[in-house]
């Protein structure tokens, strides 16, 4: 089943992640691999592909997991909640409709 993992950054955000960035973006490559990634993404502080020195709110990320309990333990381990950069992840089940 797909799970929402739905990331809220703390303030002024920006230097912790690209600092933890590439390790972040490694982990998620592993999803692709094992063809579990439906989506992934940062919220963009400002309405623009490029929000520069404004940064990003948080991080949406769609992928499938064996249960609530594997997508929450899998959130958790990430290198954006070790760098500190969420200030609260919540983890959802999600249901494919469309397209």
């Amino acid at each position: 089943m797909y799970y929402a993992i739905l990331c809220e950054d703390v303030a002024n955000s920006l230097a912790l992640r690209q600092s933890a960035r590439p390790a972040h973006l490694e982990r998620i490559q592993q999803l692709v691999d094992q063809g579990r990634l439906l989506a992934a993404g940062p919220h963009p502080a400002l309405d623009t592909e490029d929000p520069g020195e404004a940064g990003f709110t948080g991080s949406l990320i769609i992928g499938e997991f064996d249960s609530l309990e594997a997508a929450t333990a899998w959130a958790d381990s990430d290198p954006y909640v070790d760098a500190g950069v969420f200030s609260k992840v919540t983890v959802k089940p999600y249901k494919l409709v469309l397209p």
